[in-house]
């Protein structure tokens, strides 16, 4: 009996650039086996130095675009990404529930890599009250954890962990705490869960090339579920991959700001 393809899909917004977003998703889940759908929830101009359109897709046409794609393919793993406004955010919720989503990984995608903002204040409660009790995992970077408590960014472990533990009272089942915007030598994220904290540390690579770092990570986490990796192990190989594709990427000239990884660093 043949195995069946693992498939995975993205919930969020496009990049018109292909750095983030849908476009950084799909390759993703491209270079790490997995095939890939997609339900965008925003159009956005934007390029490596900034975001200077956004336009918003109808709550009702995410919903129809949820219902197409999950009534035909068999969904082994969801990212969430982009959601701007509070009722797309209900509509998303919906939908996971009407479809009985698993392995759902959410990134809260509060701002770009450029400062600009992409969640509209009003929607924050609304992400954590319908979406972190759906999500096995979410994935804040160290500004997106201390806005969603409504604090002062981490500046060291004892302070990221003391955030991730706040997140999981806050309803998530798990955090990926990322210590990317951080400073030293080494990049370090903690995982905590129920079970305790588990520290993923790799060395930090010196490049401006990190436009949609956020975006590839929890895709290659979703990418990790869908092929059957235990969550732990899945949060392992997607670090591994992300912290390669930067690597690579300190050869690209994309754009005058900051430009994309290289997700596809292991085939060219």
């Amino acid at each position: 009996m043949q195995a069946s393809t693992p498939i995975a899909l993205t919930i969020a917004g496009s990049d018109s650039s292909g750095g983030a977003g849908i476009q950084a998703d799909l390759k993703t889940f491209a270079a790490l086996g997995a095939y890939g759908a997609s339900v965008i929830t925003a159009l956005t101009a934007q390029n490596t130095t900034g975001v200077t359109g956004i336009h918003d897709v109808p709550p009702e046409f995410v919903a129809q675009q949820m219902d197409a794609v999950f009534s035909d393919l068999t969904i082994g793993a969801v990212k969430v990404g982009m959601l701007a406004r509070a009722d797309v955010i209900a509509t998303v919720a919906r939908g996971l529930d009407r479809h009985q989503a698993s392995n759902v990984v959410l990134d809260p995608v509060m701002v770009a890599t450029s400062g600009d903002r992409l969640l509209r204040a009003d929607a924050v409660a609304a992400l954590r009250g319908e979406l972190f009790p759906r999500a096995i995992l979410i994935t804040p970077n160290l500004p997106e954890a201390a806005a969603l408590l409504d604090a002062a960014p981490a500046r060291t472990e004892a302070e990221m962990q003391a955030q991730g533990e706040g997140l999981l009272a806050a309803g998530a089942m798990a955090v990926l705490i990322k210590g990317g915007h951080g400073e030293g030598s080494e990049a370090v994220d903690l995982l905590i869960d129920q079970t305790g904290v588990t520290r993923l540390a790799a060395p930090r690579v010196s490049t401006t090339n990190t436009h949609g770092t956020g975006c590839t990570l929890s895709s290659a986490i979703a990418a990790g579920l869908a092929k059957g990796l235990a969550l732990p192990d899945a949060v392992r190989a997607a670090k591994a991959y992300v912290t390669a594709a930067i690597a690579a990427a300190t050869g690209f000239t994309i754009g005058h700001g900051h430009g994309p990884l290289h997700h596809f660093h292991a085939w060219w």
